[in-house]
């Protein structure tokens, strides 16, 4: 995640915090300094809101070595103002490993919650009460309080929230995961417009958890419909098999004439039917502002363009597309430059097909046959 410092590296996972996590201890500051505390006060402030986010971590931590039980490595941890967050590889396909994988986040914080009560019914007793204030009282107790608090609200039914995922999960064994997601993330958007409404009348940090549910739930349910549709499908199926390529020699101004004289925003640069690299449409428009328009197309290309064979499966190559921000990928046929593949072809296809499903599903036909090029008889 972007603007994000590394602060730790746990189990072989680097942990990430976002600069806007540095507004939440200034504003905790703030807060103490504006009610005329000492610097101790403050200073316990921020060390029980720290204390709370290496809860969260330990909480992420156990998402993230769950899924690596089942062969799903985890790319980071990121500390955010509203919690953690854990970026899987991918997530588990079997419904099974998913509910294993959601549940063993809550579970660290049952230990959590279970061994710091240990600790204070061994050594004071409990209260058996809420803290007035998480940053006053006990701090032992008010981190235990916390800990319960993260395991229930964690298990709300709010996708993507990890009750949500534990709800799709459930549900796709008997439904396929595409309806089982729509359920859930239907589920969890119902729950946010729940959170705001309330937050409205009492706590205005239930807006911001409600917009996060709302958001996350939709863009979960967009993403694996994208997938469904695109199940089984090879990258050949959605590549640009028209397109304009560059040759080493041609120039800066060659790519800005192109540029505007059709839609295409992405340009391999080609010797001898050999990749050298990619020109994409922002690289023109800086190049043309930084240097001379006779400058050849390859002091501009990105020469770590990744290359896919047109046999791979066009849902796991969006995806890789979507996560490395890559707007077009060149595509090959026994090591030979072929196609080109883009976020706006597959979203072309997509569109296509789902307005075919929705006919053949209105004429209760038979499922839909994957689509293939005309003439196309690989």
């Amino acid at each position: 995640m972007k603007w994000s410092w590394k602060i730790a590296r746990l189990a072989g996972i680097d942990v990430y915090m976002h600069w806007t996590f540095l507004l939440l201890l200034g504003w905790i500051v703030f807060m103490h300094l504006s009610q005329g505390q000492g610097m101790p006060v403050v200073l316990r402030g921020i060390g029980f809101v720290m204390a709370v986010f290496g809860c969260i971590v330990l909480h992420e931590l156990g998402h993230a070595l769950a899924a690596r039980r089942y062969g799903i490595q985890t790319r980071d941890i990121t500390l955010l103002p509203i919690g953690g967050l854990a970026r899987l590889e991918r997530m588990p396909e079997q419904p099974g490993q998913e509910l294993w994988v959601a549940l063993a986040g809550p579970a660290v914080n049952v230990v959590i919650a279970g061994l710091l009560g240990a600790v204070l019914f061994t050594a004071y007793g409990l209260s058996g009460k809420l803290p007035s204030s998480l940053v006053g009282g006990d701090f032992v107790e008010n981190l235990m309080w916390v800990n319960v608090v993260l395991v229930v609200f964690n298990l709300l039914p709010a996708f993507p929230m990890d009750g949500g995922r534990a709800l799709r999960a459930l549900l796709a064994y008997r439904l396929n995961y595409a309806r089982a997601t729509e359920i859930a993330a239907n589920v969890g958007q119902a729950i946010a417009i729940l959170f705001g409404f309330v937050g409205l009348f009492y706590n205005p940090l239930l807006l911001f958890i409600a917009l996060f549910v709302y958001l996350g739930a939709e863009a979960e349910a967009r993403t694996v419909q994208m997938k469904s549709i695109l199940a089984g499908l090879p990258v050949r199926d959605a590549m640009m098999v028209r397109y304009r390529a560059f040759q080493p020699g041609d120039t800066l101004q060659t790519a800005a004439d192109e540029l505007l004289a059709g839609t295409q925003q992405d340009f391999p640069v080609v010797e001898h039917g050999r990749l050298l690299g990619m020109v994409g449409r922002q690289a023109i428009v800086d190049g043309l502002a930084q240097r001379d328009r006779s400058t050849p197309v390859t002091e501009i290309m990105d020469r770590e363009t990744p290359l896919v064979d047109e046999r791979e499966m066009l849902d796991r190559v969006s995806q890789r597309m979507q996560e490395r921000n890559i707007s077009a990928i060149p595509v090959q046929r026994n090591g030979v430059l072929v196609g080109i593949v883009s976020l706006e072809n597959v979203g072309e296809l997509m569109m296509i097909r789902s307005a075919l499903r929705q006919r053949l599903s209105a004429n209760q036909t038979d499922p839909l046959v994957p689509a293939t090029r005309v003439g196309d008889d690989r």
